[in-house]
């Protein structure tokens, strides 16, 4: 299943993508967190809804495309991160984005010249929670998955070194999370292991990975975020990027207003994002 939630004129709307042009709206339940609770009686009675024919179509560019829910782990990003800074590598990272920097699949990313002039990108695969769990078990970490999305964990460098050591701001910016373009649940990608993932500023090649170079897979990362603390149901790991970001480049590129971004991972789908001027 690919499901997304989108906006029509009718609000907000939990929908199932169909010959890829096509999105069928779904009745029930009413949004995508309620569907993630629901497991997989939730997912069952949509697949039955879909089969039926049941729901209003609607033609996906009709519609604006919603978020579907309101660390460094490859080697060589690892690598490139560690002499830009003119360190060692180091364990893996685990920081949070506000749930305010959240952005839609295609929607536009303010840029505020007078906050940051240091943006940079980083395509990753995302993976959301479905059951929730504490201390979960790597062999067991998969059950609590209900599905995949592209993100762009996008980050203002200088904030985020130079404000001493400010993960968590740096990367929280408003807007600073496109996520989507829906959720692809477990049962159409066959191998999380390997995937390419791309990334593309004006249509220039930025990042080209694949997640079998990840230095930990999806279910150790669930093991390894969930040691000690609960992850609910709808919570959204984003796995790592690839090398290729922008603050590692010699000379370093940054993004401007006027960029657009193209982050894709295999079987899932593409963000593209333009960068605007803005403030507040």
């Amino acid at each position: 299943m690919r499901l997304l939630t989108f906006r029509s004129e009718d609000g907000a709307r939990l929908g199932m993508l169909r010959d890829e042009q096509e999105v069928v709206e779904l009745s029930e339940p009413p949004d995508m967190l309620s569907l993630i609770d629901s497991g997989e009686e939730g997912l069952e009675l949509v697949n039955s809804a879909f089969s039926a024919g049941k729901g209003k179509v609607h033609k996906l560019g009709d519609l604006r495309v919603l978020a579907p829910p309101p660390g460094r782990n490859y080697q060589a990003h690892a690598e490139e991160s560690a002499r830009a800074s003119g360190k060692t590598v180091d364990p893996p990272t685990v920081f949070t984005k506000a749930v305010t920097s959240v952005a839609g699949p295609y929607d536009d990313v303010v840029i505020d010249d007078a906050v940051t002039t240091q943006v940079d990108w980083e395509v990753e695969l995302g993976v959301v929670i479905g059951r929730a769990g504490a201390n979960i078990a790597r062999e067991r970490a998969l059950d609590h998955v209900f599905g995949f999305v592209v993100v762009n964990d996008v980050s203002a460098r200088d904030i985020q070194f130079g404000w001493g050591g400010q993960y968590f701001k740096g990367k929280s910016l408003d807007g600073f999370c496109p996520i989507g373009p829906w959720i692809v649940t477990p049962d159409e990608l066959t191998d999380t292991r390997s995937l390419r993932l791309r990334l593309r500023v004006n249509g220039d090649s930025k990042q080209e990975g694949n997640t079998r170079d990840m230095i930990y897979p999806v279910d150790a990362v669930i093991e390894w975020v969930s040691k000690g603390m609960t992850l609910p149901a709808g919570t959204i790991i984003a796995t790592g990027t690839p090398d290729g970001v922008g603050f590692a480049r010699t000379p370093p590129e940054f993004l401007k207003p006027g960029d657009v971004v193209e982050a894709e991972v295999e079987g899932i789908g593409t963000l593209r994002n333009r960068f605007v001027s803005g403030g507040k």
